[in-house]
């Protein structure tokens, strides 16, 4: 005699769903958003080239972490050569465009300085790709058959997208605030060298100030006048 086994609805209920939404979940890509650190030597200039489709979004945000004075030039120009956005001895900067199909070039100039290397950190986020609309296309075939279901596949398509919105929401948050524990870490160590390096200094000038007191004072108590025998 079998031994009849009831499974929860919501195992029930994936269990249904598992063959539909197998194929679909394949078509969800990652979020398109990428960050990049590196170190740009004194008198250098560092190029980044981005392709973009037509009418989508670009959001480039960008730091200096570690160097003298933490400041760099920044050029942003478009697939024609036209400038878009140009700063000069920038810490920071975030630029959002809406593009057109080509690829894009943005600089970070490090030509002012002589002596100082620069820890910079970009990141790019990139949206309306082309890649959504597409999505929503490989959705439509699998929608019909399945109004049994108290959830229909138009809900899972809206929750799945929004938790992929906040999931990269997060990631590009906590990026943000690994950038700004760096900086602010390469801040609180230059400061403490700083403070170390004018501390021996007061030290040693306080030696030296010490011994000629000690020299002027030994030499007013000196017998100069010279016995005669």
């Amino acid at each position: 005699m079998g031994v009849k086994i009831w499974l929860p609805f919501p195992v029930l209920l994936l269990a249904i769903l598992y063959p539909v939404l197998l194929p679909v979940a394949a078509a969800f890509t990652p979020s398109l958003d990428s960050d990049f650190t590196f170190t740009l030597p004194a008198g250098q200039k560092e190029c980044f080239y981005q392709p973009m489709p037509l009418k989508a979004s670009l959001e480039i945000e960008y730091q200096v972490l570690d160097g003298a004075g933490l400041d760099i030039d920044f050029h942003l120009a478009s697939p024609q050569g036209r400038t878009l956005v140009f700063e000069q001895r920038k810490s920071d900067g975030v630029h959002t465009i809406e593009t057109e199909d080509g690829d894009y070039m943005f600089c970070f100039d490090n030509t002012f300085s002589t002596i100082s290397e620069k820890v910079i950190f970009f990141e790019l986020i990139l949206d309306n790709m082309g890649e959504q609309v597409q999505e929503q296309e490989d959705w439509k075939k699998y929608i019909t058959g399945t109004d049994m279901l108290d959830m229909k596949l138009e809900d899972i398509l809206e929750s799945i997208n929004s938790i992929k919105a906040r999931l990269s929401k997060s990631g590009h948050i906590q990026t943000l605030l690994r950038a700004f524990e760096a900086r602010d870490r390469n801040i609180q160590e230059s400061n403490f060298d700083r403070v170390n390096f004018w501390s021996m200094v007061n030290l040693v000038v306080m030696v030296v100030v010490s011994a000629i007191q000690v020299y002027m004072l030994k030499s007013l108590f000196e017998d100069k006048r010279k016995s005669r025998t």
